[in-house]
């Protein structure tokens, strides 16, 4: 019988989601009537300006998950301690709320939360143009992992599951940018520890609002397990990741999010809390973006991490 914590571990991987500037113009008329002329920019000088505006546009495109852009995200996760139950060793940890009790043991040295788990998420972005007016976003998250001491006293490595989102979505982003459309949970997990072993399905729609340098609005999904096995746990989760960027005239984003998970058979919710920076910029003609992100867990089962890390690296392919 597989315990909460092995479970709530495995679920962990399969949620862990995302204006051209010119210059040289001609001064306008003054006020007094008289015509005031610039010199006119050098071709040097164009293409900077329009290199910075460019940039700038795609690193908020860049923020909108159901942008019409092509984009394969490299996203790596550092993630240490958890992995068991706060030892009976110290139960008054258990009178302290869970992130302070995780905290506290590790400061007291126990071996059995020196867990570290290694999780790289591919998560080719392609947009298809169905109709004028209409667009369909596949969003695949493929994870690749290993993990040591999360699981007792053992080491596991290979794919997890494989978590397919399509959504139709409208050109026209007045008054707001939506999408909305059907999940799947693919089994292409290479180890039963790794992944839930079960096809899923279900509803996920994203909503948010793109004003001056700021992007603001919310992911969501739920995902049912169909195809019963009866040595399997069931899956059903909730997923729901609000996000808040700010991007400067210098392609650079700051960013805040959570990735909430919450498991309705165990009522538990897992809520890491992550802030970072990101920066857009060209390697040869290339656009890349480079992110970097602490994440820290303000609510989960004595088994989640204590912190981590994330780093993004991101492939753009404007059209």
């Amino acid at each position: 019988m597989r315990t909460k914590h092995t479970r709530m571990i495995r679920v962990a991987g399969l949620c862990s989601i995302s204006l051209a500037v010119t210059g040289g113009q001609a001064e306008r008329l003054a006020a007094a009537g008289s015509l005031s002329l610039r010199e006119p920019p050098s071709p040097r000088e164009a293409q900077d300006d329009q290199s910075v505006g460019g940039s700038e546009e795609l690193a908020k495109k860049l923020q909108n998950p159901v942008a019409d852009l092509i984009s394969v995200p490299l996203q790596f996760n550092f993630e240490f301690g958890g992995g068991v139950d706060i030892p009976e060793a110290h139960p008054l940890l258990r009178l302290l709320p869970p992130p302070a009790a995780r905290l506290a043991n590790r400061l007291l040295h126990d071996d059995r939360t020196q867990a570290e788990r290694y999780l790289l998420n591919i998560q080719p972005v392609i947009p298809i143009s169905l109709t004028e007016d209409w667009n369909l976003i596949s969003r695949t998250i493929l994870p690749v992992l290993w993990q040591d001491d999360v699981l007792g006293t053992t080491s596991q490595g290979g794919l997890g599951d494989t978590v397919q989102s399509l959504f139709l979505s409208p050109k026209s982003t007045d008054p707001f940018i939506w999408g909305a459309g059907p999940v799947f949970l693919l089994p292409t997990a290479t180890d039963d520890s790794l992944g839930s072993e079960r096809w899923g399905m279900g509803p996920t729609g994203v909503i948010l609002k793109q004003s001056g340098p700021w992007t603001y609005g919310a992911l969501a999904n739920h995902i049912w397990s169909f195809a019963r096995d009866d040595e399997r746990e069931e899956v059903n989760l909730t997923f729901l990741q609000p996000f808040l960027s700010y991007t400067t005239k210098t392609a650079t984003t700051f960013n805040m999010n959570t990735e909430s998970t919450y498991d309705w058979d165990e009522d538990q919710w897992t809520v890491p809390v992550q802030a970072g920076v990101s920066q857009l910029l060209k390697v040869g003609k290339q656009p890349i973006s480079l992110g970097l992100f602490g994440r820290y867990w303000a609510e989960g089962p004595d088994s989640a991490p204590d912190w981590s890390l994330r780093f993004v690296f991101t492939f753009l392919f404007p059209k």
